[in-house]
């Protein structure tokens, strides 16, 4: 399996993303249950028909991307393959020097943010992101050594991770997460998203909380065939500053509030390009029975 990974990650994106759609499509007729819960979560936040067709090729798109994003180089640079949109809030996010958070939903491809970062800012404000070992030995060392790149770290989802993101932030360093997967259980509260209520994590929150530090959301939009021959690039990073009241309430320690803020964050730029979303993933789950454990066997919470 690894040699054929590193095989599709020398294809260009304009023969992985066609394959990817045929994957996700098969995903999609072949899954009964991965059909129902796409159609109710798409049907959810208002989408059409069409809207609902591209994000069933879009998750297969995802998919067939990772091996060119993990298995590129550490030494081959991003260069103009993406191109950033407002870059000065990061810019001026950065100049506050109490820290970053970045804020980053299964959106378009989430992957490219953390590089596309590393490789603008990573020299001087490394960032560094809390990540979950695949189950598979050789899917978890791939994935180890490809998102520890220059300018970006990364920590098992453990206290110690946690710990060293939280010590990142109090350097005044940047730290990424992903806010709308459901964490384990004591991890989160229960906030609406899309008008249902989903287990939300309630750690970004804590660590603004304990830490001061500024939030930037960022986007990874795909582009198709036609889009990157047009603007030259493969992908767009956009990237906003939070509204100050939203960070305020991020910031209060108030888990309820601050989840249901993070959520709204999250809902208003899925919406931004709602076909590039992960709306196959079962947000609405409960949450594992499992507590994050330290390096040397410990249990806690952050």
């Amino acid at each position: 399996m690894a040699r054929l990974f590193f095989m599709l990650s020398r294809w260009p994106l304009a023969v992985l993303h066609p394959l990817g759609s045929l994957l996700g499509w098969l995903a999609y007729l072949l899954s009964p249950s991965y059909r129902q819960r796409l159609n109710a979560h798409t049907r959810r936040a208002g989408m059409n028909l069409w809207q609902r067709w591209q994000a069933v090729a879009h998750a297969g798109k995802m998919v067939s991307e990772s091996p060119r994003l993990w298995g590129r180089p550490r030494d081959l640079p991003l260069g103009d393959s993406v191109r950033w949109v407002r870059p000065e809030a990061v810019d001026a996010a950065l100049a506050e020097g109490r820290g970053l958070m970045l804020l980053t939903p299964h959106l378009g491809c989430f992957e490219i943010t953390a590089q596309a970062y590393a490789e603008r800012y990573g020299a001087h404000k490394p960032v560094t992101a809390l990540y979950r070992p695949a189950k598979q030995a050789w899917l978890a060392e791939l994935m180890k050594n490809a998102r520890n790149r220059p300018g970006m770290l990364t920590s098992p989802a453990t206290l110690s991770g946690v710990r060293h993101m939280l010590r990142a932030l109090k350097k005044g360093d940047t730290v990424g997460l992903l806010p709308d997967q459901v964490p384990p259980e004591g991890m989160g509260v229960w906030a609406p998203f899309f008008g249902q209520s989903a287990y939300t994590m309630t750690m970004a929150a804590k660590l603004v909380a304990q830490t001061g530090c500024a939030v930037i959301l960022l986007r990874g939009e795909r582009l198709g065939m036609l889009a990157r021959w047009r603007q030259g690039c493969d992908f767009i990073v956009h990237a906003d500053r939070v509204a100050p009241d939203a960070e305020q309430i991020l910031a209060s320690g108030d888990a309820a509030q601050s989840a249901a803020t993070v959520n709204r964050l999250m809902e208003e730029m899925i919406m931004q390009a709602p076909e590039q979303y992960l709306w196959g993933y079962n947000r609405y789950k409960g949450p594992r029975a499992e507590i994050l454990t330290s390096a040397s066997g410990g249990e806690g919470q952050p």
